[in-house]
């Protein structure tokens, strides 16, 4: 369920040279000192994709959709007849109103297919005949995903050149369909490895070395697994001029490239400013050793710029953040200053647009990746978890922390404080978009019909109409309204109130084309009509970058420098406003644990008096009272929304709305609702999840799960630098994974897992039959994703992948809830007219209600 599609994110540019990227073409890892991945170190080059087929579609740009779909890779994946792929079958372009054909494509000089209508919207289709059935990589760059002999597969589509793709050739003619990525440009290759196990050095996370250090450090490498079988207990050794250390990996899955944890030791001799080359060795089960590497590490100062790394709690996987350190040493209860960067910067670049401070640390999270999540989703995740350990490393002052960032992390910057407004006593966005909606708008709100005609070939009215959702019944526009609504946490000018927690200084430069500056003078406006603790500034000549000074701006600074969180004793006022609990449950010593209507706005307003407090709310089922953390020694008149309440303790105290009266209540069974795990279907994907895949199918199911949960595990690596666990589901036992979330692919019938952790479920899918509370479905043609509560832990979940049959495996081939954009309630039912016709396709969605049930829930039937 896609927020919009096809957005390109502009925001490319913060870098510590002074030369502007704006105008730049090709490759965005060129733009930033990288380099793409050319060479090949994992085995030998047997084919080279010289000759393909061209399918020249446009799509819909800035797409209003609530769901994606894809007809080519829907026609294709379901073998429709007359669906196979030729020079010259025609395909119907719903943009151009008009039939397209494939057409012939060779590459060019430098091994590249290179196309303008590779860039997004196109498709590239290739064929290799084998002749004998063998293990290779797919190798390829450029590309959104691809079907490989009708699985789904990863792309690569910032052409980093790091994909790799373990794949069994079969005898004869094997296809590859390719979606364009962000670039005019794709290219594949098929490689013979060297052996059936080994790293591969392309993408590696890795802290900087010490010199003053001793402590081991986290590093994360990717290990190809060729063969049809798990590598299991295997071990990685590193090596650095005499000390080493040793660590167990976990299962690489068969056909899977994993990226997992290894322990890099810190010599105590080293000296700041060198390189250090550690040997790293991959060994089996009977310890030995079946690979090698080389990596080289920088040694720096912890008083200088510096990179740390760190478990991730979203996935045990390996993320790092770049720090500039305060340049007072030694001394803790500092500021922290939280800095997210820009789409396409590497942290480590963010942090050294930075001079150090004297009074505090600047710490620069990754968002999982230079591009990740517009810190949406897991980026959020990702911030959060980064200001906890640097909080807890230098033991910074809770009261000065403060937040910052740049162009996307501008975005940032306005999302995160909104949504964690407790958490900052000041703001400053830099060339930001408050929301993403309201940046997709930007591109479009302004356009005159000769702009419309030249970009799209029609008049205005006419490419409104194009990229506006159409509804054939009452039930389509509420369905729509449903799934939207699970992207209110998203909505950023739907929590601007909580923009009162704090001060805000907003940086622009009055010049900028990237994120156009009215985004900026918009919000200076909004801002004015009810906050009184803000300001602006519009650098004179600025474009979107301007130098350093583009982030390290010293008025902000300053203005950080006035401005602390109060202690919760000295709060007298709060408003607080938030979509989702499991998202962003309060503020200081009051927290929204239920609301009465999932993901729709909900409020409190506190005000403390000389004898208790009052509150008034909106859309709250449950909340809780810290009267502790209130530190409030006379409480005798408390109000909630007009109602008087006694209060049974002075500790805390938890208020249930009933029939629209309050009461006091106990705290929520730990089987409900709660901001542990809140839903939507989303929100499974953290707590180490593990995905469990099915084995108790017919051949085509089993192969189908288990390649559509590889899929996703390479998409969260490819999106999120992320580090899953496959488990067969006859390996699946519920007592080792008791603290992990689960997803789940496949049914009833063919996942054994399924009854270990469903059997209590509303929804039931089973070969030909899915249940969905009071209602039954038949038939082969059903998809679905929903969360639903793990019994045995009250903050984990599971989250399910599941079809009733063939057609309905292939409906669900789109794995868009890993991408942020995009809107998922606890519940989604479709058919396999979805990835041919979006909304239409779409059966049921909503939300379960606080207990986990359906009938106390909110839902929308389409049938």
């Amino acid at each position: 369920m896609r927020f919009f599609k096809n957005l390109f994110i502009a925001c490319l540019v913060i870098t510590t040279t002074k030369f502007s990227a704006q105008n730049r073409e090709g490759n965005i890892v060129e733009y930033f000192g990288k380099e793409k991945v050319n060479d090949v170190s994992e085995g030998e080059v047997i084919h080279l994709f010289k000759k393909g087929l061209l399918l020249k579609t446009t799509g819909i740009p800035f797409s209003n959709a609530s769901v994606e779909y894809d007809i080519v890779f829907a026609d294709f994946l379901n073998e429709t007849p007359g669906s196979e792929i030729s020079e010259g079958k025609e395909v119907y372009d719903s943009f151009q109103e008009k039939s397209v054909k494939w057409e012939k494509i060779s590459i060019v000089e430098n091994g590249e297919f290179n196309n303008p209508f590779l860039r997004r919207n196109g498709y590239l289709y290739l064929e290799y005949t084998s002749e004998e059935e063998k293990a290779v990589l797919f190798e390829a760059s450029g590309h959104t995903q691809v079907l490989i002999n009708g699985l789904p597969h990863e792309g690569d589509h910032y052409d980093f050149g790091w994909n790799l793709i373990p794949i069994t050739l079969k005898k004869g003619k094997n296809t590859f369909l390719l979606s364009g990525g962000r670039f005019p440009k794709i290219r594949a290759r098929l490689l013979a490895t060297y052996k059936p196990v080994e790293f591969t050095t392309r993408d590696l996370t890795l802290p900087d070395l010490i010199s003053e250090g001793s402590e081991s450090l986290w590093g994360a490498i990717r290990i190809i697994n060729t063969q049809d079988k798990f590598f299991q207990k295997g071990s990685i050794q590193v090596k650095i001029n005499g000390t080493s250390e040793a660590i167990e990996i976990p299962a690489i899955a068969p056909k899977y490239v994993r990226k997992v944890p290894f322990l890099i030791p810190n010599p105590t001799n080293l000296k700041e400013g060198e390189s250090v080359t550690a040997t790293l060795y991959l060994k089996d089960k009977n310890n030995v050793v079946i690979d090698t590497a080389s990596i080289s590490l920088d040694v720096k100062s912890t008083y200088k710029h510096h990179k740390n790394t760190f478990l991730s709690d979203i996935d045990h996987s390996v993320q790092y953040y770049s720090v500039a350190p305060s340049l007072t040493k030694d001394q803790y209860h500092q500021a922290m200053f939280l800095s997210v960067h820009g789409a396409s910067v590497e942290a480590v670049n963010q942090a050294n647009a930075y001079k150090q401070k004297d009074w505090g640390h600047v710490v620069a999270a990754t968002n999982r990746r230079p591009f990740g999540f517009a810190w949406e989703d897991w980026g959020r995740l990702d911030a959060l978890e980064v200001l906890k350990h640097a909080s807890d490393l230098y033991k910074t002052n809770s009261q000065q922390t403060y937040l910052t960032g740049h162009s996307m992390g501008g975005h940032g910057t306005w999302y995160l404080g909104a949504t964690y407004p407790d958490k900052f006593a000041a703001i400053a966005p830099a060339a930001g978009y408050p929301d993403l909606l309201e940046y997709r708008h930007s591109f479009t709100r302004n356009l005159n019909d000769a702009e419309a005609q030249q970009r799209f070939g029609m008049d205005l009215v006419d490419f409104e109409k194009k990229i506006s959702p159409k509804f054939n019944n009452t039930n389509q526009e509420q369905l729509n309204e449903i799934i939207k609504r699970a992207g209110n946490t998203s909505r950023t000018l739907k929590l601007k109130e909580n923009y009162l927690h704090f001060g805000v200084y907003i940086l622009h430069g009055d010049s900028d084309n990237v994120v156009p500056t009215f985004l900026a003078r918009e919000m200076r406006e909004r801002l004015g009509k009810y906050h009184n603790d803000f300001a602006y500034y519009e650098y004179p000549g600025g474009e979107h970058w301007f130098g350093d000074e583009s982030v390290d701006w010293p008025p902000i600074f300053y203005f950080f420098s006035r401005r602390k969180i109060k202690k919760d004793s000295e709060i007298n006022n709060i408003n607080f406003t938030t979509a989702s609990p499991g998202v962003s449950k309060g503020s200081h010593f009051v927290s929204i644990l239920q609301q009465e209507h999932p993901f729709e706005i909900s409020n409190f307003k506190f005000q403390r008096t000389d004898t208790g407090f009052q509150l008034t709310t909106s859309n709250i089922k449950i909340l809780s009272i810290d009267l502790k953390a209130m530190a409030q020694d006379t409480l005798s008149e408390v109000s909630i929304d007009g109602e008087s309440i006694a209060l049974p303790s002075s500790d805390k105290v938890y208020l249930s709305k009933a029939s629209d009266e309050w009461g006091i209540t106990s705290r929520p069974d730990a089987s409900e609702k709660s901001p542990l795990r809140y839903g939507g279907f989303k929100d499974a994907f953290k707590n180490n999840m593990v995905f469990v895949y099915a084995s108790k199918g017919s051949e085509e199911e089993n192969e189908w799960y288990y390649n559509r949960a590889k899929f996703d595990a390479e998409k969260f690596w490819y999106r999120a630098n992320g580090n899953i666990e496959l488990v067969k589901d006859t390996d699946f036992k519920v007592s080792e994974y008791r603290d992990r979330n689960i997803i789940l692919y496949g049914n009833r019938s063919n996942n054994t897992a399924w009854k270990k952790l469903l059997k209590h479920s509303p929804i039931q899918v089973s070969k030909d039959k899915m249940q969905v509370g009071e209602k039954t479905l038949k038939g082969s043609q059903y998809g679905t994703y929903f969360i639903y509560p793990k019994e045995d832990n009250p903050g984990t979940s599971i989250g399910v992948i599941s079809a009733t049959g063939i057609e309905g495996m292939h409906a669900a081939y789109a794995n868009d809830y890993l991408e942020n954009g995009t809107f998922f309630p606890d519940i989604v039912v479709f058919d396999d007219e979805m990835p041919k016709q979006g909304l239409s396709g779409v059966k049921f969605s909503g939300f379960f209600g606080n207990d986990w049930s359906i009938k106390n829930g909110d839902f929308i039937w389409n049938l």
